[in-house]
C-alpha cells in the first residue's frame, strides 16, 4: 500500500510538473518572413525566462490569422503588414494599445542568380523575357498585396498578372526563384538576402505605403502573461541586434 501511495504520488509530482512545462510555453505565431530572425531570438528569450520554451509557428500573416481566429493557441502574433493586424483587431483578438510595429523592410524584385536577364525596372516584366513571376497571393500574402498594390499604380497588374505563378508565402517565392522554376520574383530585401548565392536583387521597389511589421500579444492565448513578456522582448538591444542582422529596419 505504501509503495502504491509512494508511486501515486511520483506520478502526480510528474503530471504536475510535465503541466507546468506546458503551462510555461509561449506560441508566437509570426510572418514567414521572420523565420530566421526569431529562431534565433527564442533561445535568448528562454535564456532570459528560466522554465519557458517558445514555440514558433511561421506561415503567411493571413494563413496565422486564420489560425488564430478558428482556436488555433498563440499568444503572439506578428504580421508583416498592417491589414491582417487591423482585422485581428477587428475580430477582437489583440488589443489596439498593445500592438506596436516593431521593424521595417523593403519590397524587391530577385532574379536567379544564374540569369542572363535581370529588370530595371517593373515595366520591364512585361517583357517576353519575363513569361513566369512568382508573386505572394494578394489575399493571404502581405508581400503580395504590397506587389499588387505598386503593379496597379504603375498600370502594370493587368500585363503582370498573367504570368503570376502564386506563392502561398514569401518563402515559397523566394524558394522558386533559387531554383530557378520562375524568372523572376517579388520578395523582401530581407528573404532575399539569405540566399544570395542562388538569387541576386535586380531593384528595389518603392511600396505606396511603408512596410512596417506590427506585432501584439493576444489576450486569449494559452500563456498571455509571457506573450506580453515576449512582445516586450523584441525591443530590447539583443533581439533588435538580430533583427538588423537579418536585415530588417527600424519602424
Amino acid at each position: 500500500m505504501k509503495t502504491f501511495a509512494t508511486r501515486s504520488l511520483a506520478f502526480a509530482l510528474a503530471a504536475g510538473f510535465a503541466f507546468a512545462s506546458h503551462a510555461a510555453d509561449v506560441t508566437v505565431s509570426a510572418a514567414a518572413s521572420l523565420t530566421n530572425a526569431f529562431r534565433e531570438i527564442a533561445p535568448l528569450f528562454e535564456s532570459a525566462n528560466p522554465g519557458t520554451k517558445v514555440q514558433l509557428n511561421f506561415a503567411a500573416s493571413g494563413a496565422l490569422l486564420q489560425q488564430i481566429a478558428k482556436g488555433a493557441p498563440a499568444d503572439v502574433f506578428a504580421s508583416a503588414d498592417q491589414e491582417t493586424m487591423d482585422q485581428a483587431q477587428t475580430q477582437g483578438l489583440v488589443k489596439e494599445a498593445q500592438r506596436r510595429n516593431f521593424v521595417s523592410n523593403a519590397l524587391v524584385v530577385i532574379v536567379p542568380s544564374a540569369s542572363a536577364n535581370a529588370p530595371k525596372s517593373t515595366n520591364d516584366l512585361t517583357q517576353p523575357a519575363y513569361a513566369r513571376i512568382a508573386i505572394g497571393l494578394p489575399a493571404s500574402v502581405p508581400v503580395g498585396r504590397y506587389t499588387k498594390s505598386v503593379l496597379e499604380g504603375a498600370n502594370l497588374w493587368g500585363a503582370i498578372e498573367p504570368k503570376m505563378i502564386g506563392a502561398s508565402n514569401v518563402r515559397q517565392a523566394l524558394d522558386y526563384v533559387a531554383r530557378g522554376e520562375v524568372d523572376a520574383g517579388f520578395v523582401y530585401s530581407t528573404d532575399a538576402a539569405i540566399m544570395l548565392d542562388k538569387v541576386k536583387v535586380a531593384l528595389t521597389v518603392p511600396t505606396p505605403k511603408p512596410i512596417l511589421y506590427p506585432v501584439a500579444p493576444l489576450p486569449a492565448g494559452p500563456n498571455a502573461a509571457q506573450g506580453e513578456k515576449f512582445v516586450d522582448f523584441l525591443f530590447t538591444p539583443p533581439a533588435q541586434a538580430i533583427l538588423s542582422k537579418y536585415g530588417f529596419g527600424k519602424p
